[in-house]
């Protein structure tokens, strides 16, 4: 071949390469992905043309790499990627802008393999436009508003959220990745418990959702504090929500949580009605033993309250009244990510004189100065006013910060309230008392899902606990003030982390500080007593969860260190290993072994009879350790407990049967915090208490109707070396407690009856005769018998209630209902102990049970 021909070959080739590489080719050199912002500027250049849009409404949009080799085929394909609008005004000028709905289509994927997801629900959220993906975990959408909120669920992954701008169509389409959910490896195991709303778990723990919640005999209304006395193992020895005996342990170790907050009073007209609102409480878990480590306190049992915390779409509420208190409540929407809480209760007591009022007030101010006066012997010639009131107000803010974090704030007051005077009409002697018992907290958490697995939960409280009262004797010649206040603060970390779908690991830290102050003082004769004390506690835990893939056995094992010191008294080391464990032996049969040691360093010391009325005689003291005994002061040392339990649950189809023994020591109680009234009222002698149970429940539940039968077996003993003899009933050991009844629910009507049994607690008698006076003594004293050697009556009561609801509109919902309670009107005694009169003759003193009490309620909700 010629060489000038071979040149020019090679200069044609050299001129293609160079136009290859030159106009269009020159595109073709950016990467995969690219800016759209940048991808047109260039081609400007390339073509000499000019595009006009807005820069925010590009800016963000990233191509993949345009085929084509003309302007138009370019063009056509950006507009698949990112359906803009393109329209050509000249053969120079273009504009670019965004359409108002989009076409979108995805592949689901799960992020742990990428498998496919089919069934996986895909909603448009504010509208009614919704699919699903196929088998191959693809979905497509058609004309969705361009900023849209998609929502994408399925079983087992935490939900997506994406915008329709994210999802725009491509080929192939975008490719999401679905997170598993990892959740707490706690499993309910019983649906319907006694009634609908109750659950039981496999870790032994009852919970209560109350908006599910049916009926039980003598209730209207969701009480939480009233409904857990229907579970076995728990009841109030004195009829009252603010003491309550888990498996023979006193009221104040028990430790009561309302949104995380500790909660230092409970009820309301002293005892006889719950101070939570039920309609804002989501949901309750009641804890009798094998207490996982992030629990402090209550060494008898918890009993944990949680008001509701979703943000809803729409605003609801409520408002109801019956023959004691109005109330209402709401949750009120301010945006999608805030939203605002509130209930109100109060008496109407002071405005209405209702029956069930009578029955209350009788049963709360029996032998007080409000139901005998001062002087008993001469009721006659008294003038008695009293003014009796209380009231509750909770608040909540929901703030949704993200998907991954969420703020919420909350407050509760609770106030009773009540003035006496009584006026002695021969004499124009005035006597006037008034009591004051309130409890302000706050706090707030704020809940963090860092990644799939791992999550936490701040939390931070400040509970204000305050009993006031004031006596003004003989018109105001002698003035009694008594103060009792409780100050507590608290910050609390939880961690989580899932190591593996059976295996999650649960770490925390805890700080407490606690401080109350008792204060009394007396005009005549002169005394003033203030004691405080406060006490700061360091807590770490971490504990274990694991539940097998077959879900046979679920166990917790972990422990808790604990650094207290009572800034005057000590300071201490305590650990408190925790564990519970549930084995399914069959299908339908789960064996449960629970133990725990727990400690607290709060207790309520039982006042003498006239003190703050009569009414309320319980004060809170702090542990010290000390090793003397000062009236007003006692030695109170650091209550520990042990508790070990063994149980077995059968479940299947309509019935369920559980047996459950446990043992449970407690150690460092004091005679001033059991309440004893004899020979060891005021002595402050320290021991412990054993209690060995065995707890029965067998209930039969279909679509109508779910009737049980519960029986608990308690001997419960003190032991105390300064006493004699050594061991002895304890007061609140009731052998025996049985509980029959049973519920029916036809379409709108709830209907519950049931019959209460337990065998009467100890006390002590005086000695026969003579004897039972001791005139040696200053002041003369009673002689008594070995003490709580003598049983009060068994105890009998039947309850019954009815509810109806019904629609007044689409809109609004309403409910009716009727109680009575103690239909035979029969007459229990609750306590028995002795006094002397002003002649020193010893005078019987019984506190009775509620007699036939009825109660009538109508609630709306919307």
């Amino acid at each position: 071949m010629p060489k000038t021909r071979l040149n020019s070959i090679l200069l044609l080739y050299l001129i293609l390469l160079f136009a290859l590489f030159t106009g269009r080719a020159q595109v073709d050199t950016f990467p995969k992905n690219i800016s759209l912002v940048s991808y047109i500027r260039q081609l400007e250049k390339d073509f000499d043309v000019k595009f006009s849009y807005i820069d925010k409404d590009l800016q963000p949009i990233v191509v993949d790499t345009p085929k084509g080799s003309s302007l138009k085929d370019i063009l056509n394909d950006i507009q698949n990627q990112t359906q803009l609008i393109i329209r050509k005004l000249s053969e120079r000028y273009y504009t670019l802008s965004k359409s108002t709905t989009v076409d979108i289509c995805a592949f689901v994927l799960d992020n742990y393999s990428e498998n496919t997801t089919p069934g996986a629900t895909v909603e448009v959220l504010g509208s009614s436009i919704s699919t699903v993906t196929d088998m191959n975990g693809r979905f497509t959408l058609d004309n969705i508003p361009r900023k849209a909120s998609i929502r994408i669920k399925h079983i087992g992954y935490k939900p997506k959220y994406v915008t329709a701008e994210d999802l725009v169509s491509k080929n192939p389409c975008t490719t999401l990745l679905f997170s598993l959910n990892y959740q707490q490896l706690d499993e309910v195991v019983v649906y319907k418990f006694l009634t609908t709303g109750l659950t039981k778990k496999t870790d032994g723990s009852i919970t209560l959702n109350t908006e599910e919640f049916g009926i039980l005999p003598g209730l209207l209304e969701p009480d939480v504090l009233q409904t857990v006395q229907a579970l076995p193992g728990i009841k109030s020895i004195d009829e009252t929500v603010s003491d309550i005996n888990i498996r023979g342990g006193t009221n104040d170790q028990n430790l009561i949580l309302w949104d995380d907050i500790k909660m230092y009073q409970s009820g309301h007209f002293f005892g006889l009605i719950s101070a939570f609102n039920p309609y804002l409480t989501e949901h309750v878990t009641i804890i009798k033993d094998g207490t996982s480590a992030e629990y402090g306190d209550g060494v008898s049992g918890i009993i944990d309250m949680q008001s509701k915390n979703k943000i809803a779409g729409n605003f609801f509420g409520g408002a109801g009244i019956n023959m004691i208190s109005g109330d209402l409540f709401g949750q009120i929407p301010i945006s999608n990510k805030l939203a605002l809480q509130v209930s109100a209760r109060r008496s109407i007591t002071d405005l209405i004189n209702t029956p069930t009022y009578k029955q209350f007030s009788k049963r709360a101010f029996q032998d007080t100065e409000v139901e005998g006066g001062s002087n008993p012997n001469n009721n006659a010639d008294i003038n008695q006013d009293e003014i009796f009131y209380f009231y509750d107000f909770t608040a909540k803010v929901l703030y949704d910060i993200n998907e991954q974090h969420k703020a919420r704030f909350s407050f509760i007051n609770i106030n009773n309230n009540l003035d006496y005077t009584e006026t002695a009409l021969s004499s124009a002697r005035t006597d006037q008392s008034n009591l004051n018992q309130t409890n302000l907290s706050f706090g707030g958490n704020l809940e963090s899902e860092w990644t799939d697995r791992f999550s936490t939960k701040l939390t931070a409280y400040y509970s204000n606990y305050n009993l006031d009262s004031e006596n003004r004797i003989n018109n105001g010649q002698q003035i009694l003030d008594q103060r009792n206040e409780v100050i507590e603060t608290s910050i609390k970390l939880n961690t989580n982390y899932q190591l593996n779908p059976t295996l999650n690991w649960l770490n925390g830290y805890q700080f407490s500080e606690v401080g109350i102050t008792n204060f009394t003082d007396v005009t005549q004769p002169p005394y003033e007593s203030n004691i405080k004390g406060v006490i700061r506690t360091n807590s770490l835990y971490s504990e274990i969860s694991y539940a097998s893939p077959n879900k046979r056995l679920v166990a917790r094992g972990g422990g808790r260190l604990n650094y207290l010191v009572n800034v005057k008294y000590f300071n201490e080391f305590i650990v408190e290993p925790r564990l519970n464990l549930s084995y399914s032996l069959y299908s339908n049969l789960q064996l449960e072994v629970k133990g725990e040691f727990k400690n607290q360093t709060t207790n309520q010391i039982i006042d003498l009879e006239q003190n703050f009325l009569g009414i309320e005689k319980r004060r809170w003291m702090l542990s010290n350790n000390k090793n003397d005994t000062v009236p007003g002061n006692p030695n109170l040392p650091i209550v520990k407990s042990k508790q070990g339990s063994m149980g077995i649950n059968y479940d299947k189809g309509q019935w369920f049967v559980g047996l459950e023994g446990y043992y449970k020591e407690v150690n460092g109680i004091s005679t001033a915090t059991q309440g004893f009234q004899n020979q060891n009222q005021f002595n402050g002698e320290i021991g412990k208490y054993e209690v060995k149970g065995l707890e029965f429940l067998i209930n039969h539940k279909n679509n109508l109707f779910s009737t049980w039968l519960s029986y608990a077996y308690n001997l419960n003993n003190y032991t105390f070396g300064d006493i004699v003899p050594n061991v002895f009933p304890n007061n609140l050991d009731i052998t025996h407690t049985l509980t029959f009844a049973s519920t029916y629910t036809y379409e709108n009507l709830k209907i519950g009856i049931g019959i209460n049994y337990r065998t009467g607690k100890p006390f002590t008698k005086p000695q026969e005769g003579a004897d039972g006076i001791d005139f040696t003594t200053f002041p003369v004293s009673i002689n008594y018998q070995e003490p709580n050697s003598s049983r009060l009556p068994d105890y009998l009561r039947a309850d019954a209630s009815a509810i109806y609801d019904f629609n007044i509109s689409k809109r609004v919902k309403a409910t009716a209902g009727a109680s009575i309670l103690n239909i035979l009107n029969k007459e229990n005694i609750l306590n028995t102990y002795y006094r002397l009169n002003d002649q020193n003759e010893i005078v019987t003193i019984e506190s009775v049970s509620l007699g036939f009490t009825p109660n009538v309620s109508f609630r709306i909700s919307f």
